[in-house]
């Protein structure tokens, strides 16, 4: 019996996409149709390596094609948001790559969009699929952890901002491609999964604060503009009396942060490492979980499949009609909202509302 492929394009094949392609490639129900990208020769590249028939410089005649049902969006930062609306106007659902836009109005472009055009939105997040944020919901779902009230979303590294300490493109420390630093390249998955985690509450304050400290190679800071921050600070306050304290850092003087957590009136659980935190009567526990027997099981006892299994797989079935697809779109929103809020209070020295970052956001979008 031949099974039909899902016939998908993809927008922009740099080292994100080229790793999106090889995703694609291991889904034996899933066809790369075309690829579009502006440096031509590379994209000829990826394509010949990998079989796939067409390659376009200009991704609207990728668009234009009806035998494509869905596109991936891999480009920098402020070339998110017109590139997916123009998918999305095209009838493409759509997959892109995060943070969703540059800027909290250019998301919700995005989000809008999606709605009026009645086509599907995700946007990258791998941390929802491991196994320590599943077995987390799992516990959150099933009430162990009561009512949930506070939250930290941490992200580490010693030094690893992009290009001045040896990795990446200069394109990810400008604020002409990237928007942000720390909080846009990392942040967003850590953010994301906590708010994931809670259920999406409604953001109302933010106070927050950004650092850009730690030398670096002078030739690399002046060639790359380097211009975003290397740490961001932040505190939220949410709907349901729920706080978020978050840490992100792309270069500290420090060993390593503990994961985020997530806690209730009944228990708390922490992602990295893994555990379980609650009491029985007079006795505190503190419990670690077998994360690989639990995937086992959600593979052959619930029988999910590979619905589950990763981001680009969840949309994929999401688009086949397989699974509801997880409201990413909704959460990655959120998210801009807090991260821009950050940088807002950082501007202004004070607590913001989230009205006022609404009201403030400017698009970062790059026309293309």
């Amino acid at each position: 019996m031949t099974v039909e492929k899902t016939r998908i394009g993809i927008i922009g094949v740099g080292q994100i996409g080229k790793g999106h392609v090889q995703t694609y490639m291991s889904m034996p129900h899933v066809e790369i149709a075309a690829i579009s990208d502006i440096n031509e020769a590379e994209a000829q590249r990826v394509a010949s390596e990998n079989g796939i028939a067409d390659v376009y410089t200009d991704f609207r005649q990728l668009l234009a094609r009806d035998d494509i049902v869905a596109v991936d969006v891999c480009l920098h930062n402020n070339f998110h948001m017109a590139a997916t609306v123009a998918a999305l106007e095209a009838g493409k659902h759509v997959f892109c790559e995060k943070p969703m836009a540059g800027a909290y109005i250019d998301a919700e472009k995005m989000l809008t969009t999606s709605r009026e055009c009645g086509r599907m939105l995700s946007i990258q997040n791998r941390e929802y699929f491991i196994n320590e944020t599943k077995a987390a919901k799992s516990l959150i779902d099933g009430g162990y952890l009561g009512k949930l009230y506070h939250a930290r979303s941490t992200g580490y590294r010693r030094r690893g901002r992009p290009f001045v300490d040896g990795y990446g493109s200069p394109l990810f420390v400008n604020k002409d491609t990237a928007s942000g630093g720390a909080l846009y390249d990392m942040g967003v998955y850590h953010i994301s999964t906590v708010l994931f985690l809670l259920g999406n509450p409604d953001v109302l304050r933010i106070s927050g604060k950004t650092y850009q400290e730690i030398a670096m190679d002078a030739a690399r800071r002046e060639s790359s503009n380097y211009n975003v921050e290397e740490l961001g600070l932040g505190f939220v306050r949410m709907a349901d009396n729920i706080t978020l304290d978050i840490i992100e850092a792309w270069a500290i003087h420090l060993d390593a942060f503990e994961g985020s957590y997530v806690v209730g009136d009944e228990g708390g659980v922490r992602l990295d490492p893994f555990g379980y935190f609650h009491s029985a009567g007079d006795l505190d526990l503190d419990s670690s979980g077998d994360l690989r027997m639990f995937d086992f099981r959600l593979h052959n006892v619930r029988e999910l499949g590979d619905v589950y299994d990763g981001t680009q797989q969840h949309w994929i079935a999401a688009v086949e009609g397989r699974v509801e697809l997880l409201p990413t779109a909704e959460i990655a929103l959120n998210c801009m909202l807090i991260s821009e809020g950050i940088y807002l209070s950082n501007q202004l020295g004070r607590e913001v509302s989230a009205e006022e970052v609404r009201e403030a956001s400017v698009s970062t979008a790059v026309a293309i």
